[in-house]
């Protein structure tokens, strides 16, 4: 049987991923860093090809989902504030940005900042 990975999320920068992962496998889960070395050669292609990829074992998926929403950062505004989604007033959103069209594959700077909330599924564009 082969095994099946499942990308938990993905990091800009590889210092952010590091801490997760040593989290991880200190609870004894295999992780998997795809992208890892062309971030780290080349750190300005990290959001053209969509930052690091966090990847666990597919029946891995459930343990390593609830350490990793437990110590994963979420989005906040210019002063520091967790950003609530307006649909179901969690605090648990994300930045998110959808890479849709060939203007923003291309030139990922010009995509509007966006917020996912990770309880709802709610996508708000930032204010």
């Amino acid at each position: 049987m082969t095994n099946q990975w499942i990308t938990l999320g993905s990091f800009e920068f590889q210092s952010d991923v590091q801490v997760i992962k040593g989290k991880l496998e200190s609870e004894g889960i295999q992780v998997n860093l795809k992208d890892e070395n062309t971030v780290g050669v080349e750190p300005f292609a990290s959001n053209a090809i969509g930052g690091i990829k966090l990847q666990v074992l597919k029946q891995d998926e459930a343990s390593a989902r609830a350490i990793y929403d437990q110590i994963r950062n979420y989005a906040v505004d210019e002063e520091g504030n967790l950003i609530t989604c307006p649909n179901c007033k969690k605090q648990r959103t994300e930045v998110y940005y959808t890479r849709n069209t060939l203007m923003y594959k291309l030139f990922p700077f010009f995509e509007p900042k966006k917020y996912r909330c990770l309880h709802c599924n709610f996508i708000r564009r930032a204010s």
